[in-house]
């Protein structure tokens, strides 16, 4: 006698079915957070190389650690929205702000890592950089980031970590104590940590 699937065999089948599909595509749906966390890392981790690859001591220039590379986090408000943002850029003009030939370049994307260009208020939606925008990210703190405001990143040229760029080089802006960034969106919050002597950086905490 010829075997064969019988109706309600067959329906059972295309309920499991559905089922796994969509336990598969919820498994695979962006985490945007953790997707703003990755790159943040990955941008330090850049900053930290390019610091250790262009060494900007300069006898003559009783400043000149104000130009290392840096990473920072500012924002900016835009239609009554405050935008979070962050930019690596070496400050060669050492006026506390980046031009546009002043930034990394991505070597992903070849796009600057920052608002890409001379006015903050113009920072485009789809920028690499703007967590807001691209990523839903409604706040950045963490003691790397104080008060609402931004500090700096900086690395030196055996990519040690300093808080403070504008501060000399083997000043208290050397970090004493790893530093986080705490990411916040309507998903959760996500927390990087620097190290200190080496600046070695990874996610160390995530809630969503």
């Amino acid at each position: 006698m010829k075997k064969a699937f019988t109706m309600l065999e067959l329906v059972f089948v295309i309920v499991v079915a559905g089922i796994l599909s969509v336990m598969v595509a919820f498994s695979f749906q962006r985490n945007t957070l953790r997707e703003a966390a990755d790159q943040v890392v990955s941008h330090i981790r850049y900053t930290q190389h390019l610091a250790m690859m262009d060494d900007k001591f300069d006898p003559n220039d009783a400043t000149w650690y104000e130009k290392r590379w840096q990473i920072r986090f500012p924002h900016t408000t835009i239609a009554g929205e405050v935008i979070y943002y962050y930019e690596v850029f070496r400050d060669e003009n050492k006026q506390g702000n980046s031009n546009l030939n002043e930034e990394a370049i991505d070597p992903l994307t070849g796009k600057t890592i920052g608002d890409g260009v001379t006015a903050v208020a113009a920072i485009p939606d789809d920028s690499l950089v703007n967590l807001t925008k691209r990523y839903g990210v409604t706040n950045v703190g963490g003691t790397c980031v104080i008060g609402g405001a931004y500090r700096t990143i900086a690395f030196d040229n055996i990519g040690r970590p300093y808080l403070d760029v504008y501060t000399g080089p083997y000043s208290n802006a050397l970090l004493a104590n790893d530093c986080t960034i705490t990411m916040t969106s309507a998903n959760g919050n996500v927390t990087i940590t620097v190290t200190k002597e080496t600046g070695y950086v990874y996610i160390s905490a995530q809630n969503y």
